[in-house]
């Protein structure tokens, strides 16, 4: 576990004092709330993609079509889950973002929000994984299917070491050939699927409700020491040493908050 900084030496103020500037700070706090409310609002905005392939999934029981993920409902969020085909265990960073959607499924149903999870590893490791980690939501695998290539998250070796590779809408070069994402999809009355939108990179750090926790504390995130998320593990790995894959336990790795 890595030992966390010191706490900066803080101005101590009168009571009043520190309600004159809490006010102050309220004012920027609900600004920034509108802000937030009208950018939701740009994102809804955007125009629509027709989704042309037919991508079939592997499930625990059978395979399924993008179309048959939605269930029964016309929205389908699906989070991009970096899980390579060869590690042991799914990011840790993406695991970290998947604590939090977990059990926020049922509530997403009743706004006509069906949620999956797709990963490159086979159907197996994936399953085992999600017993491991206590976790209900649905989670298949693409490894038959271009789905993480076409939506900006998966990619071959040559690509990376060419420097050709595309994520968060930037090509450049990446270390590794599954990133996280997130994105969006909705299906019209006559079944035809459209893809609305799609966020990256720090774009995911939205989703992350223990961030926001973590930034109102006076140490914040306190990750310096760390090299941004080098701290986290896995929920059940907290003491653990580091082993196996480097993207899955390495200290110092920043995937998925990497720089925007």
């Amino acid at each position: 576990m890595t030992t966390a900084s010191p706490l900066a030496a803080p101005r101590i103020v009168s009571r009043t004092d520190w309600l004159t500037e809490r006010i102050a700070l309220l004012a920027e706090e609900k600004d920034l709330t509108r802000r937030r409310d009208a950018l939701a609002a740009k994102v809804r905005a955007l125009p629509w993609v027709r989704v042309e392939k037919t991508y079939t999934f592997d499930t625990p029981n059978a395979k399924s079509t993008l179309a048959d993920l939605f269930g029964t409902r016309s929205q389908l969020i699906v989070y991009h889950f970096m899980f390579d085909p060869t590690w042991s265990q799914g990011c840790k960073s993406c695991s970290f973002i998947a604590d939090h959607y977990n059990n926020i499924v049922p509530h997403l149903a009743h706004r006509d929000i069906s949620f999956v999870t797709v990963s490159k590893a086979p159907i197996d490791k994936l399953t085992r994984f999600r017993e491991r980690m206590g976790w209900s939501f649905t989670w298949v695998s693409g490894a038959s299917n271009d789905f993480g290539r076409d939506y900006g998250v998966s990619y071959t070796d040559q690509e990376l070491t060419g420097g050709d590779a595309r994520y968060n809408y930037v090509i450049g070069a990446y270390p590794i050939r599954e990133l996280p994402g997130l994105s969006v999809f909705v299906k019209d009355a006559k079944g035809d699927i459209f893809h609305t939108y799609s966020t990256y990179a720090r774009g995911l750090e939205d989703f992350l409700t223990a961030y926001r926790y973590i930034d109102i504390t006076p140490k914040g995130r306190d990750e310096a020491e760390t090299g941004g998320m080098g701290w986290l593990r896995h929920r059940d790995r907290y003491g653990d040493a580091f082993s196996g894959n480097p993207w899955e336990e390495k200290p110092g790795i920043t995937a998925p908050l990497m720089p925007s």
